[in-house]
């Protein structure tokens, strides 16, 4: 590609919504998490009490909540790969035939 089609692409309107919606999902799920991760670690550490409650016999509260962070961040990849995949792929697709 040659550097005039480049430089058509970074100035199309097109492309840039694409890189701010890129960013702003990216940024909205990044932060996501580090609450969570943020949060269970300050609960870790003011509230020892609260993750020592038992829920069964051999599991406590600070099992269940690990689990609850494991399954969150799947669950946040899982929603952004289904949105590079239907969306993200397609204006990219749509970028690259408008040029």
């Amino acid at each position: 590609m040659d550097a005039a089609k480049q430089a058509q692409i970074l100035k199309s309107p097109a492309f840039k919504k694409l890189v701010k919606t890129r960013w702003r999902i990216s940024l909205t799920f990044t932060f996501s998490m580090l609450v969570v991760y943020i949060g269970f670690l300050l609960v870790v550490a003011y509230g020892k009490e609260m993750l020592s409650i038992p829920v069964g016999n051999s599991v406590n509260v600070a099992i269940v909540v690990g689990l609850g962070i494991i399954f969150f961040s799947w669950l946040i990849t899982g929603v952004y790969v289904y949105w590079a995949n239907n969306y993200y792929d397609a204006s990219v697709s749509e970028i690259k035939k408008d040029l």
